[in-house]
Order: structure tokens, then sequence, then C-alpha cells
């Protein structure tokens, strides 16, 4: 399909899970009702952000994947044809735990998952507590309306888990996100860091000639003001939609996918790189000689 519509859900969420769970599909139900044909979940949108602390309750959130959640949203893509985006805490085993999106296909086909790979731990974000970094690598998924990569949060920063996921053939990057204000800085801080948080993200589109999704949760919780600010970047990095940074929405974009080939026939920067000298890459830092 050359053209196709997603749906972002920007929500708040509560102590709740199961609360979260239906509120979530109650919204995915209005995407789709406005002619969504993908609908991506913020990260870990079934509870609060419980990673503002280390504590051993929380793996209690966490369940297979495929589990009740991916059942529950399986019936709902079959139920509306859509492609359903879902960030979820996975437990693959008794002490192994990874922040997880699942993919399911708009026949309710369960397509795979895509484990976080660059995992935080800062003041608020003590998610190395929690996630054991992924191993799956990066992922491409074959929805019924387009081939679309998946990364999470973090990953957002690193240019090259978006060059990677564009190689195997993304047609669209989604970024389930869950990132805010510590609520004691100054509006100063708090724009440079949406405008570098917003700005990065850009930039994937612009080198790999594809859109760029993603999707923030809002909501104040345990000192931080999740952002929202949720959006969709053409292939160029040109911004199609910017979400409020406070209130929850329900966004409905229609999408050219042939915009990948016009951008990157026009500003040739896959054609023009030097695989032959990105070796350093690999290093965690180059020593000089």
């Amino acid at each position: 399909m050359s053209n196709v519509k997603v749906g972002l859900v920007q929500m708040s969420c509560t102590a709740n899970k199961e609360q979260n769970l239906q509120k979530a599909v109650s919204k995915v139900r209005e995407a789709a009702q406005q002619g969504a044909q993908i609908v991506c979940l913020q990260e870990l949108f079934t509870s609060l952000y419980f990673c503002d602390e280390e504590n051993y309750d929380n793996f209690a959130l966490a369940e297979a994947i495929p589990g009740p959640s991916t059942d529950t949203l399986s019936s709902l893509a079959a139920e509306l044809n859509v492609v359903i985006i879902a960030s979820l805490f996975e437990k693959r085993a008794m002490g192994v735990y990874h922040n997880t999106t699942a993919v399911l296909d708009a026949d309710g086909a369960y397509l795979g998952k895509y484990r976080k790979m660059h995992i935080p731990d800062d003041p608020g974000f003590y998610e190395k507590f929690y996630f054991t970094p992924g191993d799956l690598g990066y992922k491409v998924f074959k929805t019924k309306y387009a081939t679309i990569g998946v990364l999470i949060c973090w990953d957002q920063w690193y240019p090259e888990a978006a060059r990677i996921t564009a190689l195997m053939g993304a047609e669209i990057l989604f970024y389930p996100t869950a990132i805010g204000w510590a609520t004691t800085q100054d509006e100063a801080t708090n724009k440079e860091q949406y405008d570098a948080w917003q700005t990065i993200q850009r930039s994937h589109a612009v080198a790999n000639g594809v859109h760029v999704v993603s999707v923030n949760r809002v909501g104040h919780e345990a000192g931080v003001d999740f952002w929202g600010g949720s959006f969709i970047a053409n292939p160029f990095g040109k911004l199609l939609y910017q979400a409020s940074h406070g209130n929850e929405e329900i966004i409905i974009q229609d999408l050219d996918l042939n915009k990948s080939d016009y951008y990157r026939s026009h500003w040739p920067f896959l054609r023009d790189r030097r695989i032959d000298s990105y070796q350093p890459i690999t290093k965690r830092l180059i020593d000089e000689d």
C-alpha cells in the first residue's frame, strides 16, 4: 500500500493495570473509527511508569508475551482490522525481564516482539534494575498495511538503531515512549530537552528517508511531568503533527509511503554510504595513534 493511516494514542495511566488496558482498548477503538489502520500505544501503557524507583514489588506487573494483554489486543485487532503496536513489561523467565513491544497484525495474528536494546539508568528512570537488554536484535514486521520497524524510548537517541532497522526494510519507524520533565526544572531546560528529543528523531527520518512516529505518555507521576508531545515526521523530517504536552490525544495521520522513494532519490544518503569505512563504529572509543 502506498498510503496508510496511522493512529497514535497519547494517554495518562493509573496504578490499575486492567483499567489502563481497557482504556487503551477504548482508545484503539476510537482511532479505528477515525480510519486508523496502524495504532501505536505508548511505552508501558498498562501501568504507571514504575521505573522511577527500585522496588522488587514492581516485578509483579510483568507478564508473558504472548500473554493476557496480547490476547486481548489480538482479538481487538482482528475485530477492527487494525495493526496494534503494544509496549509491555515482559516476564521471560524467573528473574529475566524485558521492556518489550508486541505487534499484532490486522487479522489478530501475533507477528512477534522487539525487546528494547538500549536500557537507561538515570535518576527517576532506573530501568537497568528491571530490564535485561534486548537479545532479539533489531526487528521489522510485515503487517497488512506496511513494513514497520519498532524501537523503544531510549533507543531514540541512537542513530545506529534507526539505520539498521531502516536498512532491514522498515517503511515507518515507531517509537513507543515514556519520557518527561522533572517537576523541579525551569521552562528553558524543559524546552531544551524536548527540542533535543524531537530533533534526534526527526534526524533519523532525514538520514534514512522514512516516516518516524513517536508516541509518548502524559500525566504527573512521582515527580515527573511526562511531556506528551507525540509527533509524526515525514521522510525529510518535516513535522506532520505534534501533540500537546499535557492532554490525552488520539492522532490520526495519513502517510504517503511513496515519499520515501522521492526523498531517497533526491537526497541519496543511502547510495553514498561508505560502508567500507564504518568498521570503527563497533568500538566503544577509537584510540588515537
